[in-house]
């Protein structure tokens, strides 16, 4: 297993423990993806990203003790937050059923909440990470598992996904500005890094059909991209890093910054995916 923070790796030895003493003998792999597994774990901001296999499919019978095993596990550990779902061996590389007849319910945990229902991470982007970055914390090496994600279908997904998900923020930001000008400076900061770094993210995949962290994907957007747009990708690293010291002179100012720069990136990236659309009317 690659070598883990220590805290994630304390967390992760308390949650096994826990697990196996409310539901014994039914783990049988859990695997960890997102920001870990592209070594870009930031303390106190990033969650712990995991796949959990079981033996068996986990029901609403269950629910009680998944609750209590991530309720004791948070109030040990309030950060970092595990972040993932409960899937069987059979499920992996799964993709989201949202067009098609079928549907299956998984139970999962995410911002502080256990759920059940059809787990909105089952996207390309996962599986890549899973099958190719992928850290078994126990059971088989992700790379064992038949699990194929081609390049066009990650390109599709982020193409798809900036045009309804990060489409449907900017509006959203857009039409409540005035309103979002009053929120407390630490929301505002979470809104910059996540969509300025999201978007980045989306553009690197693009460009160079692979996956980065938020914090290499900034320094990706600082060497392409014009200096224009440099203050407000400098600003979002800085909120990533901690750094609560804004380039900016108002609230005002990096919020429409931001909207800018989100515009600007949705448009470029259709313009790469769609390259014929170029010079056309």
């Amino acid at each position: 297993m690659a070598r883990l923070p220590s805290v994630v790796q304390a967390v992760l030895n308390d949650y096994l423990i826990l697990f196996n003493k409310y539901l014994p003998n039914t783990m049988k792999g859990v695997y960890l993806h997102g920001s870990i597994s592209l070594d870009a774990y930031v303390n106190n901001s990033s969650d712990i990203d995991f796949i959990a296999v079981t033996r068996r499919r986990m029901t609403s019978e269950d629910a009680e003790s998944l609750f209590l095993i991530h309720k004791e596990l948070a109030l040990t550990y309030p950060k970092p937050e595990m972040d993932g779902v409960y899937i069987t061996q059979e499920e992996i590389g799964k993709l989201s059923t949202n067009n098609t007849n079928e549907y299956q319910e998984n139970a999962y945990y995410n911002s502080g909440e256990l759920k059940f229902g059809e787990y909105f991470n089952f996207n390309p982007i996962t599986w890549y990470l899973f099958k190719h970055m992928g850290i078994s914390v126990m059971g088989s090496d992700t790379a064992s598992f038949d699990v194929t994600i081609s390049l066009h279908q990650l390109s599709s997904y982020v193409h798809s996904n900036m045009n309804s998900y990060w489409m449907g923020r900017v509006s959203g930001l857009e039409n409540s500005i005035e309103d979002v000008m009053n929120y407390p400076t630490e929301i505002i900061d979470n809104e910059i890094e996540w969509s300025v770094l999201g978007l980045l993210r989306q553009y690197y995949t693009l460009r160079e059909s692979g996956i980065t962290s938020k914090q290499e994907a900034g320094e990706y957007g600082l060497q392409h991209l014009q200096d224009e747009w440099h203050k407000i990708i400098s600003e979002a690293m800085n909120i990533r890093d901690g750094l609560r010291v804004s380039l900016f002179n108002s609230e005002e100012e990096r919020i429409k910054h931001t909207l800018e720069f989100a515009k600007y990136i949705i448009s470029y990236c259709n313009d790469l995916f769609f390259p014929t659309n170029l010079n056309h009317t």
